[in-house]
């Protein structure tokens, strides 16, 4: 207990070093390890929202044909072994601690020497996720970008293919303040002769996105151009669409996530697995049916059955929270919306509170378990002006049971604003568990029952 207790601390205390981009730092560090990024056949996926969806789509599909397949996300919503994935299994705690147990020595042995910065968190977490997957000899990797692409810790590798999902204004501080700015980075990802597929762009990104395809000499599949989507339809526990390339077509497919968008990030899937087929990956319709069908990605959308029921989504960028507004139109049209928010200080509040007001009938605004947290009071006063009655509750459980209060048997609590604050609220809902705690110690601590 105490060694676990340490390695959590440890990855905690990495927090101090902040998030710098960079490629120097992780590509010494893979180096000092035996470069384990080499020796993995990947997808690389980049984009502002829908990465994550989508990455867990392609991940689902391949083990369903049969794959050993491991799948590297971020942020994580409880514990950290979330971002690692073989066939839709965490890492377990004790593995993970043994990762670190090897990381921690290069990690310091390098900060060691003259100019040379400490690598961050997020470099030392990807680097434990090609070693993980590398040691486990996984078929592919999918591997989700962090932030940006071009210098994300993850742009180490050469994939099989690059995925671009849709791309919206977001870490304005960091990507660049216009829309093709960003995607100059988010298209960073793009090597040559490496086939890309994007999900549905606006044109100032698209157009970046196709002249980086033309400098690399990679061919560029685009959803909604090249990759059709057909008859969305809502249905049980999510929605029913027709998905079709150039060789391929796949009608009344259902995909168990709420959202419309979900058929979109659905089809950019679905094209990087027809690519995946021509690098001689065997795989079935059954497979892609059966791969969707076994899907489960906790806090998009995601529905937690009560009266009141409760409503998970991490949107968190006004491009995010505009897609949630359209989904609860589309999902629960006339239903009594008690929100509970909380948001990210660096994030556009303003522009995400505008798009979320419509929706609610009451708002708590609360803080996420993150020193980069908007003070409630802060948050609160967005929605004063709109919404009729508005509290602030600082603390989570607080604010949850406020929302359960002001909520009746037939209402929906909606919780989103941050991935900080739905992990939290999803420990706290489904089983009690002590949300700070779940955050940071990520071994031994926080697991999930």
């Amino acid at each position: 207990m105490k060694e676990r207790e340490e390695r959590g601390g440890y990855l905690d205390s990495l927090s101090r070093f902040g998030s710098h981009l960079g490629l120097d730092r992780v590509e010494r560090l893979l180096a000092k390890l035996g470069r384990p990024q080499d020796r993995l056949p990947a997808v690389h996926v980049a984009g502002t929202n829908g990465k994550g969806s989508t990455s867990a789509m392609i991940a689902s599909i391949l083990a369903a044909a049969g794959y050993r397949v491991g799948l590297y996300t971020s942020p994580h919503l409880c514990s950290y072994t979330e971002r690692f994935l073989i066939n839709g299994q965490e890492i377990s705690p004790r593995e993970l601690d043994e990762l670190l147990a090897r990381i921690r020595p290069v990690v310091e042995e390098l900060a060691r020497q003259p100019g040379m910065e400490h690598p961050t968190e997020f470099e030392i977490l990807t680097a434990a996720a090609f070693l993980y997957f590398a040691g486990a000899k996984v078929d592919l990797a999918v591997l989700e970008v962090g932030l940006g692409g071009r210098l994300d810790a993850t742009n180490v590798i050469s994939p099989l293919v690059a995925v671009i999902t849709h791309i919206a204004l977001d870490h304005r501080d960091v990507l660049g303040e216009t829309l093709p700015e960003i995607a100059r980075e988010k298209a960073g990802i793009i090597k040559a002769g490496v086939p890309v597929v994007s999900s549905r762009q606006e044109p100032e990104a698209a157009a970046v996105i196709e002249a980086a395809c033309q400098e690399q000499g990679s061919t560029l599949s685009l959803v909604g151009r090249d990759i059709k989507v057909e008859k969305i339809r809502l249905a049980a526990g999510g929605i029913s669409c027709d998905l079709s390339g150039e060789n391929w077509r796949y009608p009344d497919l259902h995909i168990p996530l709420l959202g419309r968008h979900q058929a979109e990030n659905g089809a950019t899937a679905l094209g990087a697995v027809e690519l995946l087929r021509q690098h001689g990956f065997t795989i079935g319709e059954g497979d892609v049916r059966q791969g969707l069908a076994r899907l489960r990605w906790p806090g998009r959308m995601e529905v937690i059955p009560g009266k009141p029921l409760f409503l998970l989504d991490v949107a968190h960028n006004p491009d995010g929270v505009r897609v949630l507004r359209a989904a609860m139109g589309s999902h629960f049209p006339g239903r009594r919306v008690v929100m509970v928010f909380g948001a990210l200080a660096d994030k556009d509040v303003a522009a995400m509170a505008a798009q979320l007001t419509p929706l609610a009938d009451v708002v708590i605004a609360t803080r996420p378990e993150s020193p980069r947290a908007l003070e409630p009071e802060a948050a609160a006063a967005l929605f004063r002006e709109q919404v009729p009655t508005v509290l602030v509750e600082g603390e989570i459980p607080a604010a949850l049971a406020r929302a359960r209060e002001y909520a009746g048997p037939g209402d929906i609590i909606l919780v989103c604003g941050s991935f900080y604050l739905v992990g939290s609220a999803r420990a706290y809902i489904l089983n009690g568990l002590d949300a700070q705690k779940c955050l940071k110690y990520p071994s031994g601590y926080g697991e999930k029952n």
